[in-house]
C-alpha cells in the first residue's frame, strides 16, 4: 500500500504566529519530516539571518518534542496530529484518489450515504453536490437518457432532475417542447418578412 503514496505525503506553508512575520513551511515525505522557516524582521540583528531547516526521520520526529511544540504554535494542533497519523503509517488513501474516480466510487452509495459522506470534508461536499455525480446516477437509474432529457437536465440541473417527480418532469419537457416550437415559428416569420422600408 505504502508504494501508492506519491513522495511528498503533505506540505503546507503559513506565517507564525502575531506579531511574528516569519514563514515556515512544513513538509512530509514519505521518509521525512522537513521543517523551514525564514526569519522575516525589519530588525538589524536579524537582517542577516539566513533560512533555517530541521529533518527527522517519521521515528526521530515522533521523539522531538521541541520540534512538535513549534509545528503547533506556527500550523495548530489539528496540523500536528495529522503528520502524527502520517509518521505512524495511519495513511488515508481514500483522499488521494482521484476525483473521478471518488465519483465512480459514489455514485455506487445510497442516497443517506452521499448525504452523510457530504457532511465529512469540503472535498466530499463538493463532489456529493456536483453535476458529475447526478449525471452518473441519473445514467445508472435510466434505462435510456433521450437528448430531450439531457437538455432538460442542462436546464435543471441533473441532481435536480433526479430529485424531481415524474410528471414535474413530464411537465417540464412539454414545456421546454412548446418553447422551442414557439422560438422556431418566430425564426420562421423573421426569416420571412421583408425588412421595413424595402
Amino acid at each position: 500500500m505504502a508504494s501508492w503514496l506519491p513522495e511528498t505525503l503533505f506540505e503546507i506553508v503559513g506565517q507564525g504566529p502575531a506579531p511574528s512575520k516569519d514563514y515556515y513551511q512544513l513538509l512530509v515525505t514519505r521518509f521525512q519530516v522537513i521543517f523551514r522557516w525564514w526569519k522575516i524582521s525589519l530588525r538589524s540583528e536579524y537582517r542577516s539571518a539566513k533560512p533555517g531547516e530541521t529533518k527527522e526521520t517519521h521515528e526521530d520526529f515522533l521523539e522531538k518534542s521541541h520540534l512538535q511544540v513549534q509545528i503547533a504554535l506556527v500550523f495548530g494542533s489539528k496540523i500536528l496530529d495529522y503528520v502524527f497519523n502520517l509518521c505512524e503509517g495511519k495513511f488515508d488513501f481514500l483522499e488521494r484518489l482521484s476525483d473521478s474516480l471518488l465519483l465512480n466510487i459514489i455514485s455506487y452509495l445510497d442516497l443517506e450515504d452521499i448525504a452523510r459522506l457530504s457532511q465529512t470534508s469540503r472535498r466530499f461536499a463538493k463532489l456529493c453536490m456536483s453535476e458529475e455525480l447526478w449525471e452518473q446516477i441519473v445514467r445508472s437509474s435510466c434505462d435510456h437518457i433521450t437528448p430531450d432529457m439531457r437538455a432538460l437536465a442542462q436546464d435543471l440541473g441533473w441532481r435536480r432532475m433526479y430529485f424531481t417527480n415524474k410528471l414535474q418532469l413530464q411537465r417540464h419537457l412539454r414545456k421546454r417542447k412548446q418553447r422551442q416550437g414557439s422560438q422556431r415559428k418566430q425564426s420562421a416569420l423573421d426569416a420571412h418578412v421583408p425588412a421595413a422600408g424595402k
